[in-house]
Order: C-alpha cells, then structure tokens, then sequence
C-alpha cells in the first residue's frame, strides 16, 4: 500500500530529522522544476506534481536511509544539489516524489597541492571551492557559467563541462574518485589513484547519472597549478562560420590546447561583441593559459595557423578580457533575467550538441535553417562553438522567442520543438544531441536513437542499480 502525504513526511522526520524536512507549499512548487520550466516558474504557474517534501540530507548516511525508505515503499527520488540544472531533470513528475537535497553537506574536506587533488562533500559550492583552492596557488580548472551558484554533486551527477575544458576537460576528465548511494542505501566508494586497469572505469556509472542511478555524496578532482598572470587571448572578426570551424579544426588537430577556443556566428556575436564586430561578422577567439612558456607557444601557434585564413582580421585583445571577466552568472544576473522575462515574455534559452569536424558546419546550417522556417514566433536563432577537440567540436544553438501562449504551454510549443528540430538534424549526421547540459527528462524522446544498439547498456543498468525505478524516473530513460 502507497504511504501517504503525511506518512511520507513522518518517516522522513525520523530518517533525517524534523528540522530537515521542509514541507513549505511554495517550496515545495519551485522544488517541482528547473529552469526547463524557467518562463512558468517566473509566472507563478507550476504544472508538475508536488513533491510530498524536500529532505535536505547532512550526511551520507542521511542519503542512505533516505533511499532506502524509498526503495522500501516505492518512491521517487529526485537528487539535488545546486539546482541550476536546465534540461527538466529536476522536474517531480512523479507525484508525492522525495527532493534528496545536499546542499547542507558543504564542507571542504582536504586540499592537498602536493598530489593536486581536492576532496569535497556533494554540496560544496564550485566557487568556494575555487576560491579556497587559489588561496593555495592552485585551480580546479572548472568554469561553468554556473560557477558562482552550482554545487559539485550536481555538476558531477550532470557530466558538467567548463569554460576553459578544451584545456582541462570536461568533469570526467578531473574526477578522480567519489562517494555514491544506490537506491537501496548501498554506499560505494571509488578510490582516489592516478588510473588503473582493472576492468571497465566504473567512475562512469557515477559521473553523468543525473540522479537515475544513484547520488553522487562526496568527489575528488584534480587541481592544477593557478597562474592567472599568464592568461593571453587572441581574437579575429571574419565572415564565414565554415571558415572559423576550419580554423579551430587546425588549431585543435595541429595539438595546441587553449583553455578557451570559441566561434561566434553574427547573431549570438552581436549579444557579446557589439564593440567591435560589424552586424555581418563572426568572432573567432582564444584564451591560452599556464606556464608562461606554454602560453607563448600556443598564442604563437594559434596566430601562425589563424594567419592562414586572410579573411580574419585581428581584434583588441582587451574587447575579450573584458568581455570574458562579465561571463558566468550568479544571483544578480539570475534576477536580472527573471525581471526581463516578465517585462518582456521573451525567452532566451539554449541547446548544446556534439559532431566531428565533417558535419558540425551542415548540421548548424541544416538546423537554423528549419528553426526559422518551422518555429513560431522566433526573433533570433545563432550560435556558437565553445569546447573543441581533436576529433570535432560542440554547437551552441542560441535562440530568443516572444511567448505569445499561456506560460503552462511555453514549453510544449517553443522549447520542445525547437529541440526538435535540433536533434533530429544533428542525428541525421552522426552528432550527440547533448554535449554536456545533461539529457534531463527535455531530450529523452531522442535517447534511443542517441544510444543506437548501446541502449541495451544503459537500460540494463538502470536495471541493476535500481530496479524498483525509485531514482528521478523519466530522467536519461523516458518514463
């Protein structure tokens, strides 16, 4: 028999406490989504069904009992952390669902710089951690735009990737062991060491879960030496994205490694390079960073190669420090924008994919030219590249849309569509239909063509580790 409401949140008091149960009827509302729902949220307007409370977990072993309450009564479980998370994974369709918060497990348990290497609880905020790091000369290397407010759970559990990642990588590349819960309370522990080749590299379970196999408690990452004297940037205007794709393609095969490697075609330039560009131009930049002899190297590298291409035409590199210091957001941008939409019933929203160097040009021509012939009030449709590899690159479709419907249906009629037409053109070559914002519950109508035959996989560890389907259902496998 279902427990109830009130049932769910008794047992809960006993697991993690009273005053660690927040049942708050307009938390729990802004607690039943994220910023997939961003423009209903504004509204005041909340569509899913409520979470039966929020337990906002101090200790691993609160996130075990959690669990294994749920597993026990068949209960979904939405993991939580910094709650910037943009793709729905957030979201309770499930009603009654338990929100397993861990934002209150913030401590900083060891930074050791000898073998570079830092281990936090999930909840620790990426900028704190950041910001006591440097006070040691060192650097996590990781800079998402979220910085100031995301937490390392979330940013481990979503396969987070930041602004300086074509030089450090993305967070798999900087996890170096983790603490994680099942959903029937086993608690696992992934050693800290350099690699090893004993079987399959199972930090991958962990990294990229989004919370439908287990939650993410405790992680490791490197650190790197912190050298901010020695940041450089280049940057050119020229008029063809094909010509920017071939320049970073060079650059990137050619081994040089940037921290920052960054194509902007004209309409998403015009938001960030107005002081510079003409209305027709792309942008083209970088940000090398290091030891000052690397940085030299590779500035010196990148010019050599970028000097190929006559129709790029060099910028002040003191337009984009500038421009780059104002990137990330926090609290204040984050108002801002609510403000905005409100005033306005504008919504500016995002889809990021993947492709090898032969097919990211055609699928950001293929799709943009179906958004603006095929999407309902759309005012502007861009792009831009922003992690680049050896083997190919990210697209960074942009777009800005009037809402002209209820704000229950904003989703639904722009968002979803959009999506939509991006995923299908970037299947249609080979492409991932997410490059690192996570696949949430907002693209899982694409996750089987995603995965192809290696769906079998995926299905068969949700499976495994959580076979009575109590994690964040509906999110990476459809419900």
């Amino acid at each position: 028999m279902a427990l109830s409401r009130t049932a769910i949140v008794e047992h809960l008091a006993r697991v993690v406490g009273a005053e660690n149960v927040v049942t708050d009827e307009q938390e729990l509302q802004r607690s039943s989504v994220d910023r997939l729902h961003l423009y209903e949220d504004v509204h005041g307007v909340y569509t899913q069904p409520l979470p039966a409370a929020v337990a906002m977990a101090r200790s691993t072993q609160h996130v075990a009992d959690v669990l294994q309450l749920a597993n026990t009564h068949r209960l979904n479980v939405v993991a939580r952390t910094g709650r910037t998370a943009t793709e729905g994974g957030l979201q309770t369709i499930v009603p009654d669902s338990i929100v397993l918060d861990g934002s209150r497990m913030d401590r900083v348990l060891r930074i050791d710089t000898y073998n570079m290497q830092a281990t936090v609880q999930c909840g620790v905020p990426l900028q704190a951690l950041e910001d006591q790091c440097r006070t040691h000369g060192v650097t996590t290397g990781h800079s998402p735009q979220s910085k100031p407010i995301a937490q390392m759970g979330g940013l481990v559990a979503t396969r987070s990737i930041g602004q300086f990642s074509t030089l450090y990588g993305g967070i798999e590349d900087m996890v170096v062991g983790c603490e994680a819960v099942f959903a029937d309370g086993t608690v696992t522990r992934i050693k800290n060491v350099p690699r090893r080749a004993v079987g399959p590299d199972i930090r991958h379970v962990v990294i990229g879960n989004e919370g439908a196999l287990c939650y993410v408690t405790e992680v490791t990452v490197k650190l790197f030496p912190y050298l901010p004297q020695n940041d450089t940037f280049v940057g050119w205007t020229l008029k063809s994205m094909r010509t920017g794709f071939e320049a970073l393609r060079q650059v990137m095969v050619a081994g040089y490694r940037p921290s920052v490697a960054r194509l902007y075609d004209p309409p998403d330039g015009a938001f960030h390079f107005s002081r510079f560009a003409a209305g027709d131009d792309c942008v083209l930049l970088f940000m090398a960073e290091g030891p000052a002899g690397v940085v030299r190297a590779t500035i010196d590298g990148i010019q050599e190669i970028v000097g190929r291409f006559p129709d790029c035409k060099p910028v002040d590199a003191r337009h984009l420090a500038a421009w780059f210091a104002d990137l990330n957001w926090g609290p204040d941008k984050i108002a801002n924008e609510r403000r905005e939409i409100l005033e306005t019933r504008t919504m500016g929203r995002t889809t990021e994919i993947s492709a090898d160097w032969s097919s990211i040009c055609d699928i950001y021509e293929n799709a943009l030219r179906r958004l603006r012939a095929e999407v309902p009030d759309l005012k502007v449709a861009g792009g831009h590249s922003s992690h680049s590899y050896v083997n190919g690159t990210n697209m960074y479709f942009i777009y800005h849309y009037d809402v002209k419907c209820p704000p229950e249906q904003e989703v639904t009629r722009y968002r979803r569509e959009i999506n939509r037409v991006i995923c299908e053109e970037t299947l249609k070559l080979g492409g991932s239909v997410v490059h690192h914002h996570g696949m949430g519950k907002a693209r899982t109508p694409w996750v089987r063509e995603e995965y192809g035959s290696s769906y079998y996989i995926l299905e068969k560890l949700k499976r495994a580790f959580d076979p009575n389907d109590i994690m964040n259902k509906g999110t990476i496998l459809p419900d």
